[in-house]
């Protein structure tokens, strides 16, 4: 592969990333997708019908990423959430502290983006303060502590930390075809529901799903070059980990605001998880404007101010911690059978449900 075509390769793995997460945020914004709000539903008001397409969407995601990894469209071995290690510590303490903030902040990373598209405000502060504090967790004074506290306590798992592997299934079509059983097993027992079985539903959980599963073929399999013109080792493109990657919406979040601060310097740069954020908020936009929902919105209380600092503050060091946010680690990572995306994903479901009862009877 020549340097042009290397860029070239580039520029569309970028590309492509942008319009599948402008379709992501278009229709988050139309269907109110939303990972906070599927749990407070269930909590608030016993409506099962987001935490049915949160669920579907992670089955799909699943099933998806199984069946590329079984016909060799990716390697899940080089996806950036497969590790010998399980952080057991770190993405429980993190998922916990995402989950709680979370609430605080009236959603996670990509709901705050979808919001901010559609005019409010409230959540362009908590992607900013989010964003300053992830990346204190990704090289300040934060990581510091996490590197010397939490990340300390894990197992090394041979072959990786992944539930396939865990139960002696550590091939790559072993790893693929599990997750294809896991997820169609998982899909019949949500359709089971009648409210799972709703169009709306079942449109919005198996788009997003689709969506999810797009981003790994981007990443995993459009980005392979198995030699880097200029290094000669194999290599993702595009990505900051080098390795493939999918949604996630904290990392991410901290590097769009670095891309910005530090546009100027050529070594900056743009990267699939910064295109995903702006093709998020693209389409959240889009949507917003063009079914007129699109509203200025701020906050109107000093008190309504803290928490929502509070809460993003605390999603910033969670998602870094806790290794991906309620998507990056409760879909992405999910979908790869990480046994650190489940742990990750419980302290968030958790955190989440511990801020509710305390504010509900508060």
């Amino acid at each position: 592969m020549t340097i042009p075509e290397f860029q070239f390769l580039i520029n569309e793995v970028l590309w492509c990333t942008f319009i599948v997460s402008f379709l992501l945020g278009f229709l988050a914004q139309r269907s109110h997708f939303c990972t906070m709000g599927a749990i407070a539903d269930v909590y608030l008001m016993g409506d099962w019908g987001r935490a049915f397409q949160w669920m579907m969407a992670s089955a799909i995601t699943m099933l998806g990423f199984g069946v590329l990894s079984v016909n060799s469209q990716i390697d899940p071995t080089n996806t950036l959430y497969f590790s010998t290690k399980w952080s057991w510590a770190s993405t429980i303490v993190g998922g916990l502290l995402f989950g709680f903030g979370m609430v605080l902040s009236s959603g996670c990373g990509l709901k705050s983006l979808v919001r901010a598209g559609s005019g409010n405000l409230k959540s362009l502060i908590v992607l900013i303060v989010m964003g300053a504090f992830a990346f204190m967790t990704i090289k300040g004074v934060f990581a510091v502590m996490r590197v010397a506290t939490v990340d300390q306590l894990f197992l090394n798992i041979a072959n990786g930390a992944t539930w396939s592997n865990l139960f002696g299934y550590g091939s790559t079509a072993q790893l693929g075809w599990t997750g294809i059983i896991v997820s169609l097993f998982t899909l019949c027992v949500i359709l089971c529901f009648k409210q799972a079985r709703q169009s709306s539903n079942l449109f919005t959980g198996l788009s997003v799903g689709a969506l999810f599963v797009a981003i790994w073929w981007v990443s995993g399999h459009l980005g392979y070059v198995s030699e880097n013109p200029d290094t000669l080792e194999e290599l993702y493109v595009a990505t900051k980990s080098a390795r493939i990657e999918a949604f996630s919406f904290v990392g991410p979040v901290a590097y769009f605001f670095n891309w910005l601060e530090f546009y100027s310097d050529q070594s900056n740069v743009l990267s699939l998880g910064v295109a995903s954020v702006i093709g998020v908020f693209t389409g959240a936009l889009v949507s917003a404007l063009s079914s007129h929902t699109f509203k200025w919105e701020g906050f109107k209380q000093v008190e309504d101010l803290g928490l929502h600092l509070t809460g993003a503050a605390l999603m910033g060091i969670g998602g870094v911690t806790a290794l991906g946010c309620s998507v990056g680690q409760g879909i992405s990572g999910i979908s790869t059978l990480s046994m650190n995306a489940t742990s990750a994903l419980m302290g968030i479901l958790l955190g989440a449900w511990a801020c509710l009862v305390i504010r509900s009877r508060g």
